[in-house]
């Protein structure tokens, strides 16, 4: 899913959520012919109707009013915040990035293809009522909404952004009908402060929210282990009819907001295993891959998500290659600096299985333990 129209989701220059990012990604993908292995295509931004399947209506009225006149913007709905600084046109470009996710949703769920990619979305904080960190309206819930407009039972997301998926969650809390499974760098130590264990749902949504707040400092063999103590088991489990996953590259050990240490290579890595997870429990395969969070916006956020499009488009990017003498070029031009010559960072990530055995000292097995025994006796499962 692509439309040049969504890199005017802008929120100025000394903010970093810089649109270059967006622009680079898509050139990335040109200069490797993957757009020759893939069909680019643009959908309509998303109308009110659509808007309204997850917010509310003042909500709605208030962006386009801060949309029109950003002067207007005084903090109301989180709007003309630090995080959330309003824009002339920041109704228009957060819809069209919406209307991306939920086109997408709509052309895996109605079979115009297994897969689909929209890297310009993951805006998963915003809230019902309210933008928040750095998210106006929320597409991921807006495409999982849409999925069940349609006539799905059964949606599972996947989220593996540094920060909470706290919008995803708070938008299905109460419905059983779609899972959340959100890793993140713990809430102490990292905005949105919310992502605890012990957040499972409730009423009937009760064990449909996953939580799995990693310590500080988490790195490639942890970030792995992590996942894949937890989603595997869970989706095999839930037997989902779609599959949508937010890949914030954020979680990378050069990013300037957060405190992990993962590589592009395990970024990569986990990459690779939604797409063989949709295709081993998902109906029909259907995966709708959305991008995120990701504030090193020349050396990782393009790389990431360059891997997300050709591992979603059955066409893999060998991590040794070099990166295409053209695409350094247009980065020297947009940005001045130097681009990475290799799509890998040289790692070679690997992680211990969960049934391999507990280490009840380690932090990091002391937070995948704490989740599967909030969850997993929820949903059946032995923890």
């Amino acid at each position: 899913m692509w439309d040049d129209a969504v890199t005017g989701y802008d929120f100025g220059s000394s903010h970093p959520m810089d649109p270059v990012r967006l622009a680079l990604t898509r050139e990335l993908v040109r200069a490797y012919g993957l757009d020759r292995e893939v069909d680019v295509v643009s959908a309509p931004p998303a109308g009110g109707s659509t808007l309204r399947l997850v917010h509310h209506e003042a909500y709605i009225d208030a962006v386009r009013r801060c949309s029109a006149d950003p002067r207007s913007a005084d903090g109301s709905y989180g709007i003309g915040t630090v995080d959330d600084p309003a824009f002339a046109g920041m109704h228009e470009a957060s819809a069209l990035i919406a209307g991306q996710s939920v086109g997408a949703a709509e052309a895996v769920w109605r079979g115009a293809t297994k897969h689909a990619v929209n890297f310009a979305g993951g805006l998963h904080h915003a809230m019902p009522g309210s933008a928040s960190g750095f998210c106006i309206y929320n597409d991921a819930s807006l495409a999982i909404a849409r999925l069940l407009e349609l006539g799905a039972e059964r949606v599972a997301y996947v989220d593996v952004d540094v920060h909470h998926g706290d919008g995803v969650q708070a938008a299905f809390w109460d419905d059983p009908r779609v899972l959340t499974i959100s890793l993140h760098e713990h809430p102490r130590t990292l905005f949105p402060q919310t992502g605890w264990p012990e957040e499972t749902g409730e009423g009937a949504g009760e064990g449909s929210a996953v939580n799995l707040p990693l310590p500080a400092g988490t790195g490639d063999e942890g970030w792995l282990r992590a996942f894949h103590s937890v989603v595997p088991e869970l989706l095999a489990d839930f037997r989902p009819q779609a599959l949508v996953t937010q890949h914030g590259a954020d979680t990378h050990f050069e990013d300037p907001l957060a405190h992990l240490a993962v590589s592009l290579d395990a970024q990569r890595a986990v990459q690779a295993s939604c797409h063989e997870l949709a295709h081993e429990y998902v109906d029909g395969g259907r995966w709708v891959a959305l991008g995120g969070g990701g504030y090193s916006v020349v050396d990782v956020v393009p790389r990431s998500w360059t891997h997300l499009v050709s591992i979603a488009a059955h066409a893999p990017i060998d991590p040794e290659s070099a990166v295409p003498e053209e695409w350094r070029e247009e980065v020297y031009a947009r940005t001045r600096e130097s681009a990475p010559r290799r799509m890998t960072d040289g790692r070679t990530p690997n992680w211990q299985a969960w049934d391999a055995g507990y280490d009840p000292a380690d932090r990091l097995d002391q937070a995948i333990l704490a989740t599967r025994r909030a969850v997993f006796p929820l949903r059946g499962l032995l923890a």
